[in-house]
């Protein structure tokens, strides 16, 4: 996964974090998070404010 893949990010968030509400999630925790999911492979450096933003968006969708 590449941090553009938000949709997979947020259903593994999701699987992965089954108990967390995303809305109350800081962006540094997220970043975390996603880091350290399997599968992904992307450049800490490549992730912004606006990546972090969708993804949190598409996993409070996920949770909906």
């Amino acid at each position: 996964m590449k941090w553009t893949d938000t949709q997979r990010i947020a259903e593994a968030l999701y699987d992965t974090h089954p108990d967390v509400d995303p809305v109350t999630v800081r962006f540094t925790d997220l970043m975390e998070w996603v880091l350290a999911l399997e599968g992904f492979d992307d450049n800490p450096a490549h992730c912004g404010e606006k990546i972090l933003e969708a993804i949190q968006q598409a996993w409070i969708d996920e949770a909906a």
